[in-house]
């Protein structure tokens, strides 16, 4: 029998969101993770052993030197700072020694940039577990995924009554936030060989009691850096020998939002960040824009990133300026294999926990899952991503935002009953 109870998840769950880290940054987080996993009894690999650094999406150097300095000040060793090396993030290879399939589950680890609400009545705040990392939290439920993560990994040392084949894979995945961490992973080559891979969400609007099997319309998405390089002068005695950046990159704004929608789908574009300017007298030299487009499949993606790169060209063309373009976050499309959607409606029935199971839903948004789904689907595998419904207190990426802590074990059981539909 496997010691693994909610009560274990919720604490682990609250030591992650204690102290939250952005992606690319999650030093105390991987650490904490590889400790615990190898107290288990676990082979765990960390580093370029799962990443390929030729990959890698907005990842900012000044950044992740902060954060691991930091996690140096938190207590975390500089010799397994040093085993993490440049890049976060961990796995477990779980060989059973018995000839059989090889399943991947896949739970991310980082938070996003929001700073926790100090409302009294707010639960972290009233249980003492808050961020205690300034502008960072967890408020997207991945706290919860990586503690499910290391309930999944206890119990396959703990409970292999009837004995599991094959190998299983769990994946404590980077830099989800910005979609950057799944594709250095794909390209790692760990995934390769899997034929089975699944990985799900806690929230996303859906109620505690109901899990959706299948959710659907998921939007290819591509994150875009653009930086316009223009030339300063004095902006009374000498405007015309400037080279105005900040002008281009208002207008590439302007041109960028006003991409017209496909009429074969879904579209969307916001440009969200625009820094420019040295001074109130200058003639502004350099510009930023972040900026993303999405699509509901590829082919609508890529039309919106053409006409998007397209348009910003032009406009650093009339205004004399050079343009930089750098990729900082992608993710794709899939298609629910009907294998695995039957496999996880079957084992979320069986919970007395969960009330009802959902066929499908429209995801509507963008998570970089997809990327090693597809990654799975192009060597043959079949791949799920489900959705554990759980009531909260506010949406997604806000500061008010908490999970319904008793689904964490629902998350348990449905990963564990699908290993032991799959594997054994």
């Amino acid at each position: 029998m496997t010691t693994i109870d909610n009560q274990t998840l919720v604490k682990w769950r609250r030591e992650f969101h204690r102290y939250p880290e952005t992606g690319w940054g999650e030093f105390v987080t991987t650490a904490k993770l590889i400790e615990t996993l190898e107290a288990m009894g676990h082979r765990v690999l960390t580093g370029t052993q799962v990443i390929n650094p030729g990959f890698v999406r907005g990842r900012n150097p000044g950044v992740v030197e902060k954060a691991r300095l930091a996690a140096k000040a938190q207590g975390v060793s500089d010799a397994l700072l040093a085993r993490i090396g440049e890049y976060t993030g961990c796995a477990v290879v779980f060989d059973t020694g018995r000839p059989g399939p090889t399943v991947a589950l896949r739970f991310d680890i980082d938070c996003v940039s929001v700073q926790e609400t100090a409302l009294a009545e707010h639960v972290p705040n009233q249980q003492g577990f808050g961020s205690t990392n300034p502008g960072y939290m967890h408020a997207c439920g991945h706290d919860g995924h990586a503690a499910i993560g290391l309930g999944v990994a206890r119990w396959l040392m703990e409970n292999q009554d009837p004995p599991l084949r094959g190998i299983v894979k769990l994946i404590f995945q980077p830099a989800e936030e910005g979609v950057r961490g799944a594709r250095p992973i794909a390209e790692s080559g760990i995934l390769d060989d899997v034929d089975y891979f699944a990985c799900g969400h806690l929230g996303c609007d859906i109620p505690s009691g109901v899990v959706v099997a299948a959710p659907e319309r998921y939007l290819s998405t591509l994150k875009m850096d653009l930086r316009f390089k223009g030339k300063a002068a004095h902006a009374g005695m000498e405007p015309h020998a400037g080279k105005n950046a900040l002008l281009a990159a208002c207008n590439a704004t302007v041109q960028i939002m006003s991409l017209p929608t496909h009429g074969e789908g879904m579209t969307r574009v916001n440009v969200g960040v625009l820094k420019a300017g040295e001074g109130r007298n200058v003639i502004p030299s350099f510009a930023e824009m972040q900026i993303e487009v999405r699509g509901e499949n590829e082919k609508i993606n890529n039309y919106m990133t053409e006409e998007a790169l397209r348009r910003a060209h032009g406009v650093a063309q009339s205004f004399d300026v050079e343009l930089e373009t750098e990729v900082m976050g992608e993710a794709v499309d899939f298609v629910p294999d009907e294998e695995m959607t039957a496999y996880v409606t079957e084992v979320a029935r069986a919970l007395p926990a969960v009330k009802e199971v959902r066929r499908t839903m429209n995801f509507n948004g963008s998570d970089d899952a997809t990327l090693l789904i597809k990654r799975v689907q192009a060597h043959g595998g079949k791949a799920a991503y489900f959705v554990i419904g759980s009531d909260i207190k506010a949406g997604h990426h806000q500061a008010e935002f908490d999970i319904d802590e008793s689904q964490l074990f629902t998350g348990f059981a449905i990963f564990t009953g699908l290993l032991k539909r799959l594997s054994a």
